[in-house]
């Protein structure tokens, strides 16, 4: 087997790596694939300074982002209990159930705050009563309201 050589990677190759990541290729694969596609470059010293430089600015985006839930998180919680207002039939039962659309829509109108309804995990609703209800808002940040079901 001959010696290896590095590049930095200008976009995501499946099974070799992401974008900006330095991996260790075949002379051959470098110089008649990657390279020529513009899929790669050589690692040079001013492309792995490139590369620190885009990580760097990743990391505070990433940091940005996890700030900005964090504020939301506290936003939400400190008003703490929405109240979502159903018909109901007979012994506290609804029509229907409440979703997570309603409580997203619910978030909305009190807080001003937009929640994803997919990021949502919440009980089956059913009857009148209050619920727990968990919303992502960043894979480190989770945050805990209470729903109150009321009459209509």
């Amino acid at each position: 087997m001959g010696k290896r050589v590095q590049v930095v990677l200008n976009e995501t190759v499946s099974k070799l790596g992401r974008s900006g990541q330095v991996v260790d290729v075949a002379p051959g694969y470098a110089r008649n694939y990657l390279l020529p596609r513009g899929m790669a470059e050589p690692a040079t010293a001013s492309a792995l300074k490139r590369v620190e430089r885009l990580q760097a600015q990743e990391k505070q985006r990433l940091a940005e982002l996890k700030s900005v839930a964090e504020k939301q998180k506290i936003a939400l919680e400190t008003i703490g209990t929405y109240s979502i207002a159903m018909p109901v039939g007979e012994k506290e039962m609804l029509f229907g159930s409440v979703t997570a659309q309603d409580v997203a829509d619910a978030i909305q109108a009190i807080s001003g705050q937009t929640i994803d309804r997919r990021e949502m995990t919440l009980p089956d609703i059913r009857k009148l009563g209050t619920y727990t209800v968990e919303a992502k808002l960043h894979p480190d940040v989770t945050a805990t309201v209470k729903v109150l079901v009321v009459p209509e």
